[in-house]
């Protein structure tokens, strides 16, 4: 093994039914650094730190470890914890009714001669262990009451007093404030100086920047590059996520016309939602299409949820049609004229066992309420219709949308808001997962809805769909609206805001 580094993967790859997850995949980690792991959504990070430590039985490739001879193959958790690999989750995994000092002793207390647990002892190395890291805290006080960023620390502090050699810190950061996350890189920077090697896993770029030594991207489950972080630019780092080259990006025309009438449909201001969208303001005219572009994560679909009320807006205030609203709910904006497609279609979108007529009346007989049934004959008459203009294609009405095709569900989803005549439509991926061919039917579905005077707000991770159906967008970053583009819509334009930072380091 390379002098300096204490873990190497090399051709690891892993299959799922049907899904090649990882293919022949590299990942080196050195002592004493802090290298981010990137990529989208689906491009094979969580894969890869299951290969390495224990939760996923890859079937190609080698893991090596510094100090073990040989491959390490890795059957569990525990295994990847005795040669040094410890992972703490955005999601701790610790007992919150329990001392600071257990937590970090659980499972391994110091034990008296009389073989009862020697309470003193653990107490006093917790309060070492803490301090030593520069951990603010009581150890014999319950985790409960100290925030989610000090239980992160207590259990980063838990796998270095197992002697770790690699910390996998997956999503560390995700719901701590930003006073929080600088306390965790305090302590992130501290590990890597006392020659821990660290792997952290994150959406947000400028904390990359901010802490990181080194960042591998991985991209539809294959190894894009290894870089240091002073050779690769924010901008350059968006490149290789999402798989664009920047040197030869084409611009793509504009297919339509921009159908937007002076009359504002909806005017967000300062909108917010704490924790996941920071405050934001957003017009969108009747009969325009404005997409939110931004890398998974960076709070695209909380700004939609924010106005929708799917997420309650914390701050800020919403007018729809020139009237000051308040929507404490998703009834309310319904009732408003609103419809929103999720971005999950199957968690937020279909309801797998009731049939494509069912998932399609839904949002209508939600509106109408509980002691208005819509009649069977009505519902017939509208999903009849609405089957015809979305052309979706199922043997029956009455065919439960489970057995549809991707695409299939995500047009009943669509035809379920089409049916309740909305003025403004909130699309979170709308064409994601589904054919070329159904994906153009969309598109072209947008713009016509766009003619016909309706508003709409259209999210997506593929930034060439936006170019073609939208006028304006709105660049999300890190929960914050950004910027805002509305001429000089290229792929390079939007990429550049996307990434933020330097613009011109090569």
């Amino acid at each position: 093994m390379e002098e300096n580094v204490v873990l190497t993967a090399r051709g690891i790859t892993m299959t799922f039914p049907g899904v090649k997850a990882l293919e022949d995949v590299d990942f080196t980690l050195r002592r004493g650094e802090i290298h981010a792991l990137m990529g989208e959504n689906g491009a094979g990070k969580s894969t890869l730190i299951k290969c390495l430590t224990g939760i996923n039985d890859f079937e190609a490739g080698e893991i090596h470890i510094a100090g073990i001879d040989g491959p390490v193959k890795n059957h569990s958790t525990r295994d990847a914890q005795n040669v040094g690999i410890s992972t703490v989750y955005q999601e701790v995994n610790l007992c919150p009714n329990l001392s600071v000092a257990e937590n970090l002793f659980i499972g391994r207390e110091p034990m008296t001669a009389f073989h009862t647990i020697d309470r003193k002892s653990y107490n006093k190395r917790s309060q070492k262990i803490m301090d030593d890291l520069g951990i603010s805290v009581d150890v014999t006080q319950n985790l409960e009451n100290y925030s989610l960023a000090i239980q992160q620390m207590v259990a980063i502090a838990r796998a270095v007093d197992m002697d770790c050699k690699v910390l996998i810190l997956d999503e560390p950061t995700s719901s701590l404030d930003d006073e929080e996350v600088e306390k965790l890189f305090v302590l992130m920077r501290r590990l890597r100086d006392q020659g821990v090697g660290i792997i952290f896993v994150t959406h947000f770029l400028e904390q990359v920047y901010a802490v990181c030594d080194r960042i591998t991207v991985l991209r539809d489950g294959h190894f894009v590059g290894e870089y240091p972080i002073a050779e690769l630019p924010r901008v350059k780092l968006v490149a290789a996520m999402m798989g664009k080259n920047l040197d030869d990006l084409e611009e793509i025309g504009k297919e339509h016309e921009n159908t937007a009438e002076d009359k504002l449909e909806i005017s967000a201001k300062g909108l917010s939602h704490t924790g996941t969208v920071k405050p934001f303001d957003l017009d969108i005219h009747k009969g325009e299409v404005v997409g939110v572009a931004g890398l998974l994560g960076s709070g695209r679909s909380e700004l939609a949820r924010a106005i929708y009320g799917a997420d309650k807006a914390n701050t800020g205030s919403l007018e729809v049609d020139g009237k000051s609203v308040k929507i404490n709910q998703p009834i309310d904006a319904m009732n408003l004229g609103m419809g929103m497609l999720p971005d999950d279609r199957k968690a937020e979108g279909i309801i797998q066992d009731l049939s494509v007529r069912e998932n399609m009346i839904l949002a209508l007989q939600a509106k109408q309420g509980m002691f208005k049934p819509l009649s069977r004959a009505k519902q017939e008459e509208l999903v009849d219709e609405y089957i015809k203009v979305l052309q979706v294609k199922t043997a029956s009405k009455e065919t439960l949308v489970k057995q549809l095709s991707g695409g299939n569900q995500q047009k009943v989803i669509l035809g379920r808001w089409l049916i309740t005549q909305p003025d403004f439509l909130i699309l979170d991926e709308p064409t994601r997962g589904i054919d070329v061919g159904t994906k153009a039917e969309i598109q072209k579905l947008i713009l016509k809805l766009a003619g016909e005077g309706k508003s709409i707000l259209f999210i997506s991770s593929e930034i060439s769909e936006m170019l073609r159906t939208c006028s304006r967008m709105a660049i999300m970053r890190d929960g914050e609206k950004v910027n805002e583009l509305d001429h000089d819509l290229t792929q390079e334009s939007v990429m550049k805001a996307i990434a933020g930072g330097e613009q011109n380091n090569d």
